[in-house]
């Protein structure tokens, strides 16, 4: 397996994957499937987004398929700019308990570590969703708040741990 930081040139293999990811789990994201492919030029929007100033995103290949994805962001404003945040992990049906998501998240971590002035990094988890949280809490995340009805899919709410980790 091999981590590295995506670029505009990764955009298609990387919203492909996002794309699997709305559409299998779709209780883990804010955005819906189709929100998502309702948008217009969503290859261009996602290379902007993989160059875009602040946002690092991370794939993990496994014989030259993305198989994983995190997105680290860091804050901009003069007053929160001691911290980032973790968006959109994901990793592949086939692929998950096989160490992919830890080495992701480690990966992640240590990019953020690297950054000037982070000193916290918060992620946001659906609270049914026991592996992530699971793994998160084993590198050292802590819950914070809990947020009820945080998303809604269908007719169904799904409440939100709010999680951080202070570098």
């Amino acid at each position: 397996m091999n981590i590295r930081i995506l670029r505009a040139v990764d955009a298609e293999k990387y919203w492909s994957l996002r794309l699997e990811g709305f559409k299998t789990f779709s209780e883990a994201f804010a955005t819906s499937y189709d929100e998502a492919i309702a948008r217009e030029n969503p290859i261009q929007q996602a290379a902007n987004r993989l160059e875009a100033v602040g946002s690092y995103t991370l794939g993990a290949f496994f014989d030259g398929e993305l198989i994983g994805i995190v997105t680290l962001v860091q804050e901009m404003r003069e007053k929160q700019r001691h911290r980032a945040d973790i968006y959109g992990m994901f990793v592949k049906s086939n692929h998950q308990g096989s160490g992919v998501g830890k080495a992701l998240m480690s990966e992640i971590i240590n990019y953020a570590r690297n950054l000037e002035g982070i000193e916290k990094v918060n992620l946001a988890v659906v609270s049914s969703n026991e592996g992530a949280k699971k793994l998160y809490s084993k590198l050292g995340f802590k819950v914070f708040g809990h947020e009820e009805r945080a998303l809604k899919v269908g007719n169904v709410y799904l409440a939100e741990e709010h999680m951080v980790l202070f570098l």
